[in-house]
């Protein structure tokens, strides 16, 4: 996809009517130009998702597609990444494993499962060598970020260079799950006796850099605002 022809598409567009179906095709196009463009792009889009002050809703409702709906990669891969890290295959690991994945997103994608005891579970697997497609994306942006610097000294005070070292070192986090697993955890700990917030529990026997397994907790989407009501939630307390 032609990002550049996309953003001018959806530029040109802007003065339309927010119902306009016009919105809905701008906001798609847009979405798949991100996806196709890979993990650091799909990443910006899930940004400019949660700022619905800024985009149409049609645009907006697009691009939050991209939280958790992006194309998954081959399940049969990612059944064999599993088996790999943990170093046994899913029927031996899992009273049950499902092949087809729950949600997937920009650098990962989760799998409901059983464990032996019956406890439900989402294993989470990294993408096959995102590594170094994120690394590849990476490296591009910062000869951009030099550019940008050198051509337009007054892009400084916007801190290209700044803003990609904390993106690499988030990104550098994110790709590591046992990193994950440890956060969740310490939260747990932390939260263990509230009424306000559960965290779900952390399978460390099956966690790897590039698996988590965690408790599949049921919940609403913070989102959608007629769920949370039509279960009488507390929106203003929320």
């Amino acid at each position: 996809y032609d990002l550049k022809k996309t953003l001018v598409s959806l530029k040109s567009q802007i003065n339309l009517d927010k119902n306009d179906a016009h919105y809905k095709n701008a906001g798609r196009k847009l979405r798949m130009a991100l996806e196709e463009l890979g993990p650091i792009f799909i990443k910006f889009g899930q940004v400019l998702s949660t700022r619905r002050d800024l985009f149409p809703r049609a645009i907006a409702d697009e691009l939050a597609i991209l939280q958790d709906q992006v194309k998954p990669f081959n399940s049969s891969l990612a059944k064999k990444i599993i088996e790999e890290a943990l170093g046994s295959p899913t029927e031996i690991l899992f009273k049950s494993f499902e092949i087809q994945p729950l949600a997937a997103a920009s650098i990962a994608q989760v799998h409901r499962a059983q464990l032996k005891d019956g406890s439900k579970v989402i294993v989470k697997v990294l993408r096959p060598n995102v590594q170094s497609i994120i690394d590849r994306d990476l490296d591009m942006l910062e000869f951009l970020a030099g550019r940008i610097v050198k051509y337009m000294p007054e892009s400084l005070r916007l801190k290209p260079q700044e803003v990609l070292n904390e993106f690499r070192t988030i990104l550098a986090k994110e790709l590591d799950l046992t990193q994950e697993a440890a956060n969740a955890s310490l939260l747990k700990k932390n939260f263990l006796d509230s009424d306000m917030l559960y965290v779900p529990m952390i399978y460390w026997d099956f966690c790897k850099k590039n698996v988590l397994v965690m408790e599949h907790v049921d919940g609403i989407r913070i989102s959608d605002i007629k769920a949370l009501k039509d279960a009488n939630a507390d929106i203003e307390l929320l």
